[in-house]
């Protein structure tokens, strides 16, 4: 009997845009980096998958795994490709992977510095392993926020409220349903060609109104005017959009936290030694204090050591970092390199935890191989 069942769990199929979507909820593409290149690299967005791998990076190995595995779709935190490609023959390992990939009928896909500049997402994560709690983002973004105005009838506007509410927007810090109205007095005339929801065609009417106010994430625009004009009793709906350039906590480089309780800076590292598996840490010199406010960036994070440094954190943990840039900190932080892979190598859990919780009957899988291109001697 167990056997049957296993069988019918592991022959259940979905669209590609199902997976996507939910992955999207938590990390939009629009959080990516102009750089980037997260999304779907290859596959059909209609396709069926029957299986999927979650891996740091896309190697030659991970194809043949994700194959051995019944696997049709492959995610990737790293995308497989990164910069335009003019030829396919193979000579070079981006073409090779994704002529490997395309021949198999294997979909990539790849959710990279979108999911690291979600509050939500990959830093926030790894925070979560480390104890830390007061978690913010560390250089929020800019530019990421709008401005809904719109015009509705006194006895319809707490629908058309909550409409907007329900749909993401009204959101500033941790207050939600946040909005202002002022009453006022909205005039137009109805043409022979319209069905007016009040006042007659060919008259000038005069309507009393709440003029209303929301803020929202400017990835979820669509949804929201979707959500007015569904809402909304006008036949023609009067509304406003504004940039702000307000900085965003929903989004943005990094994240600061603190630990339960201060710990000896030595033992803080070990801690962190044992949870990455990193053999080594390079670092700045100690503090010589114990750390309580530990600023994190996985990945590649030095952009960030001066914002770190001015909200006071006790130690910054990130990667790839140059020689000059260990003097920085200047005694007042412990600046550590915790190495690009080790402090990334936890976004296949996080990946295929939100999966499973979305879809606990499919099929899967993080990779087995180790995709660490660094070695240690």
């Amino acid at each position: 009997m167990l056997f049957i069942i296993l069988l019918v769990i592991n022959s259940i199929e979905m669209r590609l845009t199902e997976i996507t979507r939910c992955l999207e909820k938590i990390a939009p593409l629009s959080f990516q980096e102009d750089y980037d290149n997260a999304g779907l690299i290859v596959g059909d967005p209609t396709m069926q998958v029957s299986g999927v791998m979650v891996t740091l990076d896309i190697t030659e190995e991970v194809l043949e795994e994700a194959i051995s595995a019944s696997c049709n779709l492959v995610i990737s935190h790293h995308p497989m490709v990164f910069r335009p490609l003019k030829k396919f023959s193979g000579n070079q390992l981006d073409q090779k992977l994704l002529v490997k990939a395309i021949k198999s009928d294997m979909a990539i896909y790849a959710i990279h510095t979108n999911i690291d500049n979600a509050a939500a997402g990959l830093n926030r994560f790894v925070a979560g392993k480390l104890g830390l709690s007061n978690c913010s983002v560390l250089e929020p973004k800019v530019d990421f926020l709008a401005k809904l105005a719109t015009f509705c009838p006194l006895k319809q506007a707490e629908k058309v409220r909550m409409a907007l509410f329900d749909a993401g927007a009204g959101h500033i810090g941790n207050y939600d349903q946040c909005s202002y109205n002022i009453s006022g007095q909205g005039t137009f005339r109805a043409s022979e060609n319209t069905d007016p929801f009040v006042g007659e065609k060919n008259k000038l009417h005069l309507e009393d109104e709440i003029r209303m106010e929301v803020i929202f994430p400017v990835y979820l625009q669509h949804g929201i005017v979707q959500a007015l004009l569904a809402n909304h009793p006008y036949e023609e709906v009067a509304y406003d959009i504004y940039p702000l350039k307000n900085t965003w906590g929903g989004a943005g480089s990094g994240l600061i936290g603190e630990l339960p309780a201060a710990e000896d800076e030595q033992v803080f590292l070990s801690v962190v030694k044992k949870l990455t598996g990193i053999p080594v840490i390079r670092h700045s010199g100690w503090i010589g204090k114990p750390v309580k406010r530990v600023a994190l960036c996985t990945g590649s994070g030095s952009f960030l050591i001066r914002q770190a440094l001015n909200k006071k954190a006790d130690v910054f943990l990130t990667s790839d970092l140059k020689y000059h840039e260990f003097f920085d900190p200047q005694l007042r932080m412990i600046l550590a390199d915790i190495g690009h892979y080790e402090s990334e190598q936890f976004v296949k859990e996080l990946i295929s935890s939100v999966l499973i919780e979305n879809f606990p009957n499919f099929a899967i899988l993080n990779s087995k191989t180790n995709t660490n291109p660094v070695n240690y001697f």
